[in-house]
């Protein structure tokens, strides 16, 4: 990628605003204690109920996607068997496909490489007047900001990624990440989202804006450029980050900083007892 082409967003760029997205989690009313004379009523699951639940419909979705897939190879090579096998295989390559991208432990359960990495990376900056909070939960969403930088240059929201080396990182006309086959734009789609509430929360609370600048540290694969603005979000080498914050004008002054950052420790809460 011709580093012409690549440029850096500085804490002054334009607020980043995102639409809402639909939240993933479902509440279920708690039934009150019953006298032990009465029973509670029973509900009844529906089929359509029961095809709505996640795990449900990815298994219905990869049966049609294997049934599809075979179909047509089938057809095409006029050979049922190898229709068959073609559809096996797709839908071994879904199950690894969501195997690497979905968990059923939520991500803040788990303290990653990446994020060790960075960590340690964002320590060396306290000296330069630089505070980090780390595993950021936004309020009302599974969704975390693995770190939270606020200093001299700005504010920033960096997640961490730990992806396959052996697949390559590669951009389409400027505006497409891929990791290998994959499109990474729900990644990109979400950091940019956790970055637009970080900065509605403290925009609040502060007073005036507060732009705060999202960005992915990609760590195993080699990025084929130093810094890329895909999408609104910053991305680059994993053991870029802290070039990336500290090569940028001073836009906050040392009590703008200590007051940003008590007011994100307030309203971005600790996933798992950091402080």
């Amino acid at each position: 990628m011709d580093s012409d082409n690549q440029r850096e967003d500085g804490p002054n760029a334009s607020p980043i605003w995102v639409s809402d997205r639909p939240d993933s989690e479902q509440t279920a009313a708690a039934t009150p204690s019953a006298p032990t004379t009465t029973y509670a009523p029973i509900e009844r699951v529906s089929v359509r109920s029961l095809l709505q639940q996640p795990r449900v419909r990815h298994l219905r979705n990869r049966a049609i996607l294997a049934v599809v897939v075979g179909l047509v190879v089938g057809f095409l090579v006029r050979d049922w068997r190898l229709g068959v096998t073609a559809a096996v295989i797709a839908a071994v390559a879904d199950a690894v496909y969501r195997a690497r991208h979905h968990s059923s432990v939520p991500a803040w359960r788990r303290t990653s490489v990446a994020e060790r990495r960075t960590e340690a990376q964002l320590r060396k900056l306290e000296r330069n007047g630089y505070r980090t909070l780390h595993a950021r939960a936004i309020p009302g969403s599974e969704a975390q900001i693995d770190h939270l930088v606020v200093g001299p240059t700005g504010v920033y929201a960096v997640d961490s990624e730990k992806w396959d080396k052996r697949l390559p990182v590669r951009v389409q006309m400027g505006k497409k990440l891929f990791h290998g086959p994959f499109d990474m734009k729900p990644r990109l789609t979400e950091a940019k989202w956790e970055a637009s509430q970080a900065s509605e929360l403290i925009t609040k609370s502060f007073g005036r804006e507060v732009a705060v600048v999202p960005s992915l540290a990609i760590y195993g694969p080699p990025v084929p450029w130093k810094i890329m603005t895909i999408r609104g979000v910053d991305v680059y080498q994993g053991d870029r980050a802290r070039k990336w914050i500290t090569k940028r004008e001073r836009a906050l002054t040392d009590g703008e900083i200590d007051r940003i950052f008590d007011i994100a420790a307030e309203v971005l809460p600790a996933r798992y007892g950091e402080g």
